[in-house]
């Protein structure tokens, strides 16, 4: 996580010197790029974690939060929830008891399939994911260490690999109005 101060050397920069000494040198940039993306996750969820911390969130609780409050009305089916995050069901299922026993969330039959449940912002949840990433806003997203061309740059990069692993496809074209 953060440092005090800068180690001396880049530990991946010595990692990938030390898998081309081995002879992998076939796999030294592929081992920096994957180590170097999920040394730049520590970085930012630490600048996330600082952030949130003080309104009792994870990122997971702020993002259920969040998506919750961008639907018109506050709600959501569990299922599709669970499809928008991308993570495991039984994590957002850990997170939703959270938020329900907190009583930032209510869980609600679902009012066709019996076995599913709808989730529900209350206004406490909305009240604390708005303040939340008002402060998330000002202090990480709007300066997210990057300038602004290697922000969308990134971002265009990171775009292209997750397509290409298949997490997500390009929108079909939307007909054009009669």
């Amino acid at each position: 996580m953060p440092r005090n101060s800068p180690l001396p050397v880049d530990p991946i920069a010595e990692a990938k010197r030390q898998w081309i000494a081995h002879g992998w040198t076939d796999a030294a940039a592929g081992m920096s790029a994957v180590t170097s993306i999920i040394r730049a996750q520590q970085l930012m969820f630490a600048r996330i974690d600082t952030i949130l911390r003080p309104f009792g969130l994870s990122f997971a609780r702020f993002e259920m939060l969040r998506l919750l409050a961008f639907t018109r009305q506050g709600r959501m089916p569990m299922a599709s929830a669970i499809a928008r995050l991308q993570v495991h069901p039984t994590s957002v299922t850990n997170t939703v008891d959270r938020l329900v026993r907190d009583g930032l969330l209510l869980r609600e039959p679902h009012p066709v399939d019996g076995r599913a449940a709808v989730l529900v912002l209350t206004d406490e949840g909305r009240d604390l994911v708005e303040r939340a990433t008002a402060v998330l806003n000002a202090e990480v997203f709007e300066n997210p260490g990057l300038s602004d061309d290697d922000t969308a740059e990134l971002v265009r990069i990171i775009a292209r690999f997750r397509k290409d692993a298949g997490d997500f496809a390009d929108p079909r074209p939307v007909p054009d109005p009669l």
